[in-house]
């Protein structure tokens, strides 16, 4: 599958900002680029209180996303019992989890290699 040419610093960023915007928790970002068995360029991570709050999440990452650079998930999943959301930007996977779902997942473990950058609540 073609890599989109999307620039990812941007993508990135307005993720970020559509999660801050209602609040979501826990911000961190692996950067995938350097593992050879990755199926992106980079994961988001974030978690909600509450099924209403991860929704919230998604839909706001959605909106900011569509709105600063014209781009849209090419697939989004979990939205039905929002515990735990996955977004596919193709280069830029987004997890939206509850805290506890995240904590029994704990994906970021799974991805050890990756260099982890996470994001200081604003708030």
């Amino acid at each position: 599958m073609a890599k989109k040419t999307v620039n990812n610093d941007a993508l990135l960023a307005n993720i970020i900002k559509g999660i801050e915007e209602v609040k979501g928790n826990d911000i961190d970002i692996l950067d995938l680029r350097e593992i050879d068995t990755a199926v992106c360029d980079y994961f988001v991570i974030c978690n909600g209180n509450s099924n209403t709050q991860v929704n919230a999440i998604v839909n706001s990452i959605q909106k900011v996303v569509s709105k600063e650079i014209k781009d849209k998930p090419w697939h989004v999943e979990g939205t039905d019992n929002a515990e735990w959301v996955l977004m596919d930007y193709v280069n830029i996977v987004v997890h939206v989890f509850q805290k506890q779902i995240r904590e029994y997942y704990n994906i970021e473990s799974l991805w050890g290699d990756a260099k982890i950058t996470t994001i200081v609540n604003k708030y």
